[in-house]
C-alpha cells in the first residue's frame, strides 16, 4: 500500500508535456509586378429609366398636397394604361415646401412676400420596350407630368456582358504580365492575387438630362438609346520567375 503511493506521488511530479502552435509565412521573393486592367464590353439597351412627376401650387399646404395627388393619379393611371406594370413604378420623393418672393417692389428693398406652398411628387419608371420610350414621354406629359428626367439606359441582366468583359480582362492582364517577365529576363510570369470591381448594364458616361415640357409638346419625342457598356477591372499581381 506504501509503495503504491510513491509511484503515485512520483506520477504527479513528472512534468506536463507543452503543446506548440508553429505558423510559418514564405514571403514571395520573386518580383511581383501589380496590374490594374478594365475592359468594357458595350451592347444595345433593354431597359430605360425615366424619372417624372407633378409640382402644384396653392394657397394653403393642405390644398397643395390635395391638387398633387388628383393630378399624380392621373398620371400613374395613365402609365399603367400605357402597359406599365404597377411594379416598375416607384415613388422616388414627395416635398412640400413654402414659397416666398424675394424680389425687390418700386426700387426698394422689402421682406420676403409669402405666395404660397408648392407640392412635388415624383416618381422613377422603368420602361422595358425601348422602341416606345419616346411615346411613353409623351404619355407623361399629356397625362400632367411637369417634368421628365432622363432617359438612362441600361441592360436588365449584364451577366453575359461581364462574363466577357472578365474573360477579355484577365487575357490582358496575362498579356502583360508576360511582356514585363520577357523585357526583363525573366522565363514565365505566375498569378498570385486578384481581385476584381465591376458595374454592369451602365452607360459609360451619364446620359441624365432634365427638361420641363409644356402641355403642347410634340408628339413622338425623338429618343436614340445608343449602346450602353458593362466593364470589370481586375487587380492583378503576378511573380516574375527565372
Amino acid at each position: 500500500m506504501k509503495s503504491m503511493f510513491v509511484l503515485a506521488a512520483l506520477g504527479a511530479a513528472l512534468p506536463v508535456a507543452a503543446v506548440a502552435q508553429t505558423s510559418v509565412t514564405i514571403a514571395e521573393t520573386a518580383p511581383v509586378v501589380t496590374l490594374n486592367v478594365t475592359e468594357t464590353v458595350e451592347a444595345a439597351p433593354d431597359m430605360a429609366t425615366v424619372g417624372t412627376g407633378v409640382q402644384t401650387r396653392a394657397q394653403t399646404a393642405a390644398q397643395a398636397m390635395r391638387d398633387n395627388a388628383v393630378q399624380m393619379d392621373r398620371l400613374i393611371a395613365a402609365l399603367v394604361k400605357a402597359g406599365i406594370p404597377k411594379k416598375d413604378i416607384q415613388t422616388s420623393g414627395i416635398n412640400l415646401s413654402a414659397q416666398y418672393d424675394y424680389s425687390n417692389r418700386d426700387g426698394q428693398p422689402s421682406g420676403p412676400r409669402f405666395i404660397g406652398y408648392e407640392a412635388s411628387n415624383q416618381l422613377s419608371v422603368k420602361l422595358r420596350d425601348i422602341k416606345k420610350v419616346g411615346t411613353l414621354l409623351d404619355t407623361m406629359v399629356e397625362a400632367g407630368a411637369t417634368n421628365v428626367n432622363g432617359p438612362s439606359f441600361s441592360i436588365s441582366d449584364p451577366t453575359p456582358m461581364l462574363a466577357q468583359a472578365r474573360a477579355a480582362a484577365l487575357k490582358t492582364a496575362k498579356a502583360q504580365a508576360d511582356f514585363y517577365a520577357q523585357a526583363a529576363g525573366y522565363r514565365s510570369a505566375r498569378l498570385v492575387s486578384l481581385a476584381e470591381s465591376n458595374s454592369g448594364g451602365q452607360p459609360p458616361m451619364p446620359m441624365m438630362v432634365t427638361a420641363r415640357f409644356k402641355a403642347d409638346a410634340a408628339p413622338a419625342t425623338p429618343v436614340e438609346p445608343g449602346q450602353v457598356g458593362s466593364s470589370v477591372t481586375l487587380t492583378v499581381q503576378y511573380a516574375l520567375e527565372k
